[in-house]
């Protein structure tokens, strides 16, 4: 024996206010919707048929009245008293593309504010006017009008339940009607007042260029709050959209993901669409228009397939055409912009070796020898280096540059990446990563005389700094003002790492590690004394041994805290003990 589900309408009304639609809002936009696709209806048809939407609000009541197609008696009982049958609608012709409705819930949003709704309608087939009535307990009724419209159309009346009272004010009405329907083909009023506009303000006719751009800039203003950066079309046929991106005119944070205004066939979607365009585009917000695209059942998000994904290519297709124009065009304009943006112009090249020849032609870097885009530093440095990051930068760039080494910063997001990518545009490139240990090479020799008279001091010196796997070298270099450098390999790092884990590993783990530390043993990191400094000079002078032991220990420590070294547990120690030691001798 079959039988048939039973639909619990209170059940699906608070199924779609809880779960579907974001806010009791959206009662307008549905309403909204059901007159325009009437209106399509009829202009199918008869393409010089009125296109209007009119909106009454008074005393807890709302009325919307539409120019539309109507409806016959049949076709009431099909299309306002069914939920999910498609099939019937589709016989209808309600299924065609060019209709804002698909998913034939629209009319309930009704019961989100109002436990009965009422609609009066009259086909454009001659047929009697007929009024449905349904309540919110699942009963409805069909009957015969008490007076023939005189026109026909359909006009839809809420009688507003006192906890909705706050959305069926004039005021919100209002607002609702502009804020969903501004750009629909119809004239839309509340209470008299228009609330739509002559259509996208992205096409609409202007007497030049330059009026244009000073219109939609205004718009950008308007809708968003900013004054933006640029402006620029958008296009992607397939998908039948429209529409144009501004650029922020200041920094944005990439882990925000961007905010458009979607509308689907001139209704608005959401004003908070993400996925619209690449990741690496977080410096635009776009206002688009599109025919194709699908909505998810609530219309208030673009539903994931094939075609928004396409989507998403071609508009970060056009802004990175935009950007390329710019360098072309507008020389100062980019470099403005990448002053604000440059992240995600840096997250694209990283794929894109246009935007890499950009990033490469107009990007500045921070380097030893001051600020500077890629290509500048390459044609100066061709055997340049780069340092993984900001702390190892700072530490070295002036003992770098001193030296004749140039050396270019690589420790901001995405920078060693597309240092590295630069052989994708120019397979001559040697920029390389900076091993500290190879800077001791260029660090000039003291002179033979000065390093033998030093002699005790230094042995002193590598006593102290023996237990703290340091060793001690005296070199004569710039900047003068430096007293001394801190530098570690690769693998000497490697070594300082394993033996934090031999440290706080169980046994056997500790005799795994201790096999591997025997391996990197002789790489050990180097304290370099710059004996062109004064305050070197004068502690090298030091004739009792034990201070001069204690006083490298405070270089080492005043070093290790200059270069932003982490201390060890022993490193703190050291310091903590050459602080006191030296407090110690200048008060005896």
């Amino acid at each position: 024996m079959e039988n048939a589900f039973q639909v619990d309408l209170r059940g699906v009304v608070d199924l779609l206010s809880r779960h579907l639609y974001s806010s009791p809002r959206v009662y307008v936009r549905e309403l909204l919707q059901n007159a325009a696709d009437a209106i399509t209806a009829r202009r199918t048809g008869d393409p010089g048929a009125k296109a209007e939407v009119t909106i009454e609000v008074a005393d807890g009541r709302i009325q919307v009245s539409d120019s539309g197609v109507g409806l016959t008696e049949d076709e009431v009982h099909i299309l306002l008293a069914t939920i999910g049958r498609s099939s019937k609608r589709d016989e209808l012709g309600f299924a065609r593309h060019e209709f804002l409705g698909q998913f034939g819930i629209g009319l309930l949003s009704g019961f989100l504010v109002a436990d009965e709704i009422r609609v009066e309608t009259r086909s454009v087939t001659g047929a009697p006017t007929v009024v449905w009535t349904g309540r919110s307990d699942g009963v409805y009724q069909v009957e015969p009008a008490a007076a023939e419209r005189a026109e026909p159309g359909t006009t839809v009346t809420l009688a507003v339940r006192p906890d909705a009272a706050e959305w069926v004010t004039e005021r919100t009405v209002a607002e609702l009607a502009a804020l969903y329907g501004s750009l629909l083909p119809v004239e839309v009023t509340v209470n008299g007042r228009p609330a739509t506009v002559a259509g996208p303000p992205w096409l609409a006719r202007h007497g030049n260029p330059a009026e244009r751009r000073a219109a939609l800039l205004g718009y950008g203003r308007d809708l968003f709050g900013f004054t933006p950066f640029d402006v620029l079309d958008l296009n992607v046929p397939e998908a039948g959209l429209t529409g144009v991106a501004f650029i922020l005119p200041t920094q944005a944070n990439p882990a925000v993901k961007g905010a458009h205004r979607v509308y689907l066939k001139r209704m608005l979607l959401t004003e908070h669409a993400e996925g619209l365009l690449p990741g690496w585009a977080f410096f635009a917000r776009c206002v688009v228009d599109a025919g194709e695209l699908r909505p998810t059942a609530s219309r208030e998000a673009l539903y994931e397939d094939d075609l928004l994904e396409h989507v998403r290519e071609q508009l970060g297709r056009q802004l990175r055409e935009w950007l390329v124009r710019l360098a072309e065009t507008d020389p100062d304009g980019l470099r403005a912009f990448l002053r604000l943006h440059h992240l995600g112009v840096k997250a694209l090249a990283l794929h894109d070796d246009d935007m890499l020849r950009l990033v490469d032609r107009w990007l500045e870097y921070e380097t030893s020898s001051g600020p500077m885009t890629l290509a500048q530093f390459r044609a100066l440095h061709p055997r340049g280096r780069f340092t993984a990051s900001v702390d190892e930068f700072r530490q070295l760039a002036g003992v770098s540059g001193a030296q004749g080494v140039g050396l270019i910063n690589g420790g901001y997001v995405y920078d060693s990446e597309i240092l590295r990518a630069l052989t994708r545009i120019d397979p001559g490139v040697r920029l390389e990563p900076l091993d500290p240990a190879e800077l001791a090479t260029h660090l000039a020799p003291v002179d033979p005389a000065a390093e033998l008279a030093a002699r005790p001091f230094l042995n002193a010196a590598a006593r102290a700094l023996d237990p703290l796997g340091c060793e001690v070298v005296l070199r004569d270099f710039d900047p003068a003002s430096l007293s001394a450098l801190y530098l570690t390999s690769r693998a000497a790092a490697h070594h300082a790492q394993l033996l934090e884990a031999k440290e706080a590993g169980d046994e056997l783990w500790a005799d795994v590690l201790g096999a591997m530390e025997r391996s990197l043993a002789a790489d050990r990191p180097r304290l370099v004394l710059n004996h062109r400094n004064p305050l070197v000079r004068k502690v090298l002078s030091l004739s009792d041994l034990n201070l001069a032991g204690t006083a490298v220990e405070a270089l080492y420590g005043m070093a290790l805290l200059h270069g932003h070294h982490p201390l060890r547990p022993a490193d703190s120690a050291a310091l903590n003990r050459s602080f006191l030691g030296l407090l110690d001798w200048a008060t005896s």
